[in-house]
């Protein structure tokens, strides 16, 4: 069960270790890492992004592994495409990322990489981190939310949840993520008001319901158990 609340909480993150630096081989750089890139190197990184945007993520790897490393702006793109890829040279880029300008990034993406393995504890701690860090960071918030719902706390989920739309009106992920804990509370009518409102597709109706009574029954499982241990 837990392996499919996680993988359900995946799909629902936007964009999900330790808090420290420890001894990642990134963990020496400095502000001097956010330096602006020229022109040429900023060139290469919009194609990098044009590329990942695209789903062209091996291609849009190639371009950035062309940058200089020591640039903080590359390291980001690196990691959130090794964490799309599900391979593990994202977590160390992320660490790599504290004490720079984009520490709530790297915060947010260790984040990301803890709900990803079912820990919502630690992603709650980095995810916490990220939001005073970038308290205006729509994508920040809807992650804080899941990961509280994921722990059943309802309501701080709703307040990420209200807060990412406020911030980033028309945002889908965030208006899903609310009509999950809805359709979980039975609150049926704003639910499908806020479906409609949202312009959620049947399909995406759908995996919110399916999440909701996953959630349920996450909720009944640890409800049994601690029944009997009374």
């Amino acid at each position: 069960m837990k392996a499919v609340i996680a993988a359900c909480a995946l799909l629902m993150l936007g964009g999900c270790a330790t808090g420290g630096q420890g001894n990642s081989p990134w963990a020496g750089l400095t502000g001097s890492s956010c330096a602006k890139l020229s022109s040429d190197q900023e060139l290469s990184m919009n194609l990098a992004d044009d590329m990942a945007k695209e789903g062209k993520l091996h291609a849009s790897l190639a371009n950035l592994q062309g940058l200089p490393e020591r640039y903080a702006q590359v390291q980001l793109r690196k990691a959130r495409i090794y964490r799309q890829l599900g391979r593990s040279e994202a977590e160390p880029l992320y660490k790599g990322l504290l004490g720079t300008c984009l520490a709530a990034e790297g915060e947010h993406g260790l984040g990301q990489l803890a709900a990803g393995r079912g820990d919502n504890a630690l992603a709650t701690t980095h995810l916490e981190r990220a939001a005073r860090m970038a308290p205006t960071d729509e994508k920040i918030r809807n992650d804080l939310g899941v990961v509280y719902l994921n722990q059943l706390r309802l309501d701080e989920a709703r307040f990420e949840f209200l807060t990412s739309l406020e911030l980033k009106q028309g945002d889908s992920l965030a208006a899903l993520n609310l009509v999950t804990l809805l359709i979980y509370q039975d609150q049926w009518s704003q639910a499908a008001e806020l479906a409609s409102r949202a312009e959620l597709t049947p399909a995406q109706v759908g995996d919110a319901q399916a999440r909701a009574q996953a959630l349920k029954t996450q909720a009944k499982t640890a409800s049994n158990q601690v029944a009997a241990i009374k």
